[in-house]
């Protein structure tokens, strides 16, 4: 097994493909799963909710997917969870970010910085097809 095969999720310039909207559904909650934790939102639930708030998933959010992907994330050392019984509350498991969690956030960070750009770059030149558009029927109506 290449080093490769052990970082398979692993975002960045040697993985290529970085955030792939054809792969596992996971792949698109690794990202907004790792910078919630990171902004404060720590347990289950909170994710659930944040992730439906910025529609994330298209449909409805599959919690079982999500608490998967968290249990994934822990089991490679990304994330750690402790049980905690807030007073008056339910007791309930919160995550935080491991130190090579923020290291994959800041991968992750690349990737979307990098993603976006090109996604700039797309509307730019969709945007000057459209005005092309606009120029070539005008200039035809005139003829």
């Amino acid at each position: 097994m290449d080093e490769s095969s052990h970082h398979h999720h692993a975002p960045g310039p040697h993985h290529g493909r970085g955030w792939r909207p054809v792969g596992p559904r996971h792949r698109w909650l690794e990202p907004f799963v790792l910078v919630l934790i990171a902004s404060g939102t720590c347990h289950g639930y909170a994710l659930a909710a944040r992730l439906a708030e910025l529609g994330v998933a298209p449909g409805a959010l599959d919690v079982g997917e999500l608490y998967r992907t968290l249990r994934e994330l822990e089991e490679v050392g990304l994330v750690r969870s402790d049980w905690v019984s807030p007073t008056g509350g339910t007791r309930r498991r919160d995550y935080a970010l491991t130190e090579a969690g923020h290291a994959r956030l800041a991968e992750w960070g690349a990737v979307m910085r990098e993603r976006a750009r090109l996604v700039d770059e797309f509307l730019a030149a969709y945007e000057r097809t459209k005005a092309d558009a606009v120029g070539t029927a005008g200039s035809n109506g005139e003829a």
